[in-house]
């Protein structure tokens, strides 16, 4: 069930995301859109745990991408949607 995955506990800081040349706010943001995209995307009767693995998945998946700072929302939510369509696959590649 949705309503219980905290998802502050996933949201990061500026400080968090490490060196970005002065971009590092920017990339906290996006980083933050996506894990707020995804929740909000995710079915209210989703399993926790299944949400849980689904916003774990955002940090490997784009801390390293140079492509971060100037991310869209429309591509942040192009992603996040296709990602909780395709949940099953994902987090098969997870594991």
């Amino acid at each position: 069930m949705k309503e219980f995955v905290v998802i502050h506990d996933y949201l990061v800081t500026q400080e968090i995301v490490g060196d970005w040349d002065g971009q590092e706010e920017e990339v906290a943001e996006r980083i933050n859109e996506i894990y707020h995209t995804l929740y909000d995307l995710a079915e209210e009767d989703i399993e926790s745990e299944v949400l849980m693995q689904i916003l774990e998945l955002v940090w490997d998946a784009w801390i390293g991408q140079e492509s971060l700072p100037e991310l869209e929302t429309d591509d942040i939510y192009d992603w996040c949607r296709h990602v909780i369509e395709n949940r099953e696959q994902y987090l098969q590649e997870s594991n």
